[in-house]
């Protein structure tokens, strides 16, 4: 895990995440062998997508895809003042929450899967270098993939200990303003002023929050203007939306689609887009936490499970049609922030806990094999 997370692997350098991801092949290839199949996916300005597939020693007619990214929020450089580091039960490092210790979990677990004898699914590992940045390269690759198996089971980080049956759907946007500028004390009513617009729609926009829904709307970065003297010729806000279902998701559209400014001389436009869609608790996705659930009760533990505002790259498959379980991951906390840690003893038990899951999903595989056809619709949407 030390070594893992000592690999420092930001999502806006190229080179070391492709140093960072061979040390990821190398390793894998140390832990479980060679991989019966390898595909590499070209990230272009991002990190590289790569693909291996880990037969079951069985016959197994059932194929889990893991989903786990290799890439950090941390910028080069963060390990000199934050190296990796154990303290009591506390595993601290950039990354390490999210999500380096979900992958170093599932690598035991297989492993263990095959020193104990215990049956297990074919699985096949997606490793991408975007999701960070919303996995812009890497989301065919993850669909594609997705669609070929049967089951997903993504290696974030828990929700507190508990496992993440939904999420909410994601749209990042920007609003843009064009006004005239004039000279604010000379000539106050020749301008028009963009950042008096911007400031107006930011308004309009916080009002579309609805919690009760489960919609948040958050204008998150504002500029505009050149000088105090002068009447703002342009501005423009970002903003992050957050919805928990479809209907919400089509009215938000709407209200970005009908945006309009209050003077006739500003224009307005709208950039972005839904980055990840909604992923809603299945009835499928029921029946594979149960599986969990019957997993852990052998190991004499409870689980629990969350719906969080948080997105992930198992949004997208689940807008398949497939079931979904994320948050296999560390049991810690503070993703993204300078406290992020993880609980030593609860990597031991969420290994333990992956390893059954397997076990159990292959003593009922046809709960969660689809028909050919079925198959086939899911990777078309």
């Amino acid at each position: 895990m030390a070594a893992y997370v000592s690999q420092e692997t930001p999502s806006d350098d190229k080179a070391l995440l492709a140093s960072g991801l061979a040390w990821i092949e190398a390793w894998l290839e140390h832990r479980l062998g060679i991989p019966a199949a390898r595909a590499v996916f070209e990230g272009g300005e991002w990190g590289d997508t790569v693909v291996l597939d880990y037969p079951s020693e069985a016959e197994s007619d059932l194929w889990i895809t893991a989903l786990c990214h290799y890439d950090t929020v941390w910028p080069a450089g963060t390990l000199r003042e934050w190296p990796a580091t154990v303290e009591g039960d506390r595993f601290t490092g950039p990354g390490a929450f999210d999500m380096k210790a979900g992958l170093v979990q599932l690598v035991w677990a297989m492993t263990a899967s095959s020193a104990l004898g215990l049956p297990r699914p074919n699985v096949r590992l997606v490793l991408n270098g975007d999701e960070e940045l919303g996995s812009p390269a890497s989301r065919p690759v993850i669909e594609q993939e997705a669609a070929r198996g049967n089951v997903v089971l993504v290696f974030e980080a828990s929700a507190q200990g508990a496992l993440k049956t939904a999420r909410k759907g994601v749209g990042i946007f920007e609003v843009a303003v064009e006004g005239l500028e004039a000279h604010a004390g000379l000539d106050p009513h020749a301008g028009v002023s963009a950042i008096d617009e911007i400031a107006r729609l930011i308004l309009h926009l916080h009002a579309q929050t609805d919690l009760a829904k489960g919609t948040t709307v958050n204008v998150g970065i504002v500029e505009g203007g050149t000088r105090t003297n002068v009447t703002a010729g342009r501005a423009r806000a970002r903003l992050d939306v957050r919805v928990s279902s479809d209907d919400e998701m089509h009215r938000i559209t709407e209200i970005l689609d009908t945006l309009s400014t209050r003077h006739p001389a500003a224009t307005l436009s709208v950039a972005g887009e839904w980055n990840r869609p909604v992923m809603m608790r299945s009835p499928q996705t029921g029946r594979l936490f149960a599986a969990a659930e019957a997993a852990a009760k052998e190991l004499g533990t409870e689980l629990s499970e969350a719906f969080v505002g948080g997105a992930s790259d198992g949004n997208f498959a689940a807008a398949l049609g497939l079931p979904v379980l994320d948050g296999l991951g560390a049991v810690g906390d503070g993703a993204h922030a300078r406290n992020e840690w993880v609980s030593v003893d609860g990597m031991l038990e969420r290994t333990g806990l992956a390893s059954g899951l397997l076990a159990v999903l292959e003593s009922s595989p046809e709960l969660f094999l689809r028909e050919p056809e079925v198959a086939a619709d899911a990777g078309a949407r």
